[in-house]
């Protein structure tokens, strides 16, 4: 009878610097993926309160393209990190052209719908004339960003899979510093008392720094990189991991397009009560999604050791490695909740609110403290270590029932019925990851995500 395996102090250590090798830079660079579109809303709350809520809706559609590139750059991710368990190279080739190529056909429809109609996409959150008026304008000039993000997504997403994680976080902070010089320079300098010039100035700025982005991915592909850009190679393996790839990267992306379309939708609610509840959101959304982004990192990171493990057929080894994501994932979202209520006093000293806006910000960072501990744990089991096992239908049906059927429907009925206080909408609105972590905890324990989902093309 074979006994479950212990790895001990030793194996323990062994993965603990693995993992840190990878969460360190992955949370890096999520760090400075949400920073990109939250500095140009910081930045340009100086100029105005309209200006900011604007852009913070206007961001609304470029959250929307990038689930799609998280759920495509997942599929790409849960086969490269098993076939890197095998170092099968050329699968991983293969598999980067794949994803390259279905992110570049989604990208070309939100440049064309964001650069002709960004005034019907801006009515979908808000009546309000000058919030259309600019976040319009900001639309139109970030579509271009659009073309290229999808292939540095998809290519730095690949490369993490392999282990190699410092190169994506460097060159996301170069662009990241880019950006912020560029909006600085545009909005303190040229347009400091224009807000729709900059606004325009501050979305070139961003398409500016993406396209630098891409320059660098290149690059590293040509020099230094084992896997490049390339066109796909239509034969028999080709077919066998596109049909992987669909089998794998559908359901994920599924779950992204849910999930965010129900975050999407929770905006579009919240954009039609006030413009107050829409700044404050705007802000308490920034100071979230920055406080989580080492949760993000555990993720991350743990599922590609996950999917290493499992390609390598070593089972044990796997579920030993999710039981201490698990424990950490609990660990770092009570670290991102604390961090939320420590840094209050710094975010109310750096964005300009009126008083009512204010008073709602204060409610909400409250209640993003508690909501970060249940999403960390969601996060490294249903977007983490779950795919990287094949279990990826899970998700689909998780959001779909918990957001779908429960949260968006209670969120109307308090927001235009029952017309409750904006603090306690925003609290319905974020039981979402609540409702799911029993449900989450539950899937872990019957561990159907253990699975080796490499083929031998020998």
């Amino acid at each position: 009878m074979n006994k479950p395996m212990h790895l001990g102090e030793l194996g323990k250590r062994e993965f603990n610097r693995e993992l840190m090798t990878l969460v360190v830079p992955i949370a890096l660079q999520n760090l400075i993926s949400a920073t990109v579109i939250s500095v140009d809303v910081m930045m340009l709350g100086v100029i105005s309160q309209s200006a900011m809520a604007a852009v913070s809706l206007a961001g609304q559609i470029t959250f929307v393209l990038t689930l799609f590139y998280m759920g495509m750059s997942a599929g790409a991710s849960i086969l490269t990190a098993q076939y890197w368990g095998k170092k099968d190279t050329p699968a991983i080739q293969r598999i980067l052209s794949i994803a390259c190529m279905f992110s570049l056909c989604i990208s070309i429809l939100f440049f064309m719908t964001s650069l002709f109609v960004p005034e019907a996409l801006m009515r979908l959150f808000t009546t309000d004339p000058e919030l259309i008026q600019y976040g319009s304008r900001f639309l139109q000039f970030n579509s271009f960003s659009y073309l290229v993000m999808g292939l540095s997504q998809m290519y730095l997403s690949v490369i993490r899979s392999m282990e190699n994680a410092k190169i994506g976080a460097w060159i996301s902070s170069l662009c990241l510093i880019l950006n912020i010089l560029f909006n600085a320079l545009c909005i303190f300098v040229l347009f400091p008392s224009q807000p729709e010039l900059s606004i325009a100035a501050v979305a070139l700025a961003t398409v500016l720094a993406r396209f630098i982005e891409l320059a660098c991915c290149i690059i590293h592909s040509l020099t230094k990189g084992s896997i490049r850009f390339r066109l796909p190679v239509w034969d028999r393996i080709e077919g066998n991991l596109l049909k992987d790839f669909l089998q794998y990267t559908l359901p994920v992306q599924g779950n992204y397009i849910v999930w965010g379309g129900a975050l999407t939708a929770t905006a579009a609610i919240i954009g039609h009560v006030n413009s107050d509840m829409v700044a404050a959101n705007s802000i308490a959304s920034v100071v979230k999604n920055l406080a989580i982004v080492l949760c993000g990192g555990i993720a991350a990171g743990g599922s590609v050791l996950v999917g290493k493990y499992l390609g390598q057929g070593d089972m044990d080894k796997a579920k030993y490695a999710g039981n201490l994501m698990c424990m950490y994932a609990f660990v770092f979202g009570v670290v991102a909740g604390c961090t939320i209520l420590v840094t209050k006093p710094l975010v109310y000293s750096l964005v300009n609110l009126n008083p009512i806006a204010q008073s709602y910000l204060d409610g909400m960072l409250y209640i993003s403290a508690y909501y970060c501990v249940a999403k960390s744990f969601n996060a490294t089991t249903i977007a983490g270590i779950f795919p990287a096992g094949g279990d990826s239908k899970f998700g689909l049906w998780c959001d779909t029932v918990v957001m779908w059927f429960v949260i968006l429907p209670l969120s109307y009925l308090c927001a235009f019925v029952w017309q409750v206080s904006p603090i306690f909408l925003y609290l319905v609105i974020s039981l979402d990851e609540v409702l799911k972590l029993p449900i989450a905890f539950m899937r872990y324990r019957q561990l159907k995500w253990l699975n080796n989902l490499t083929r031998n093309f020998a």
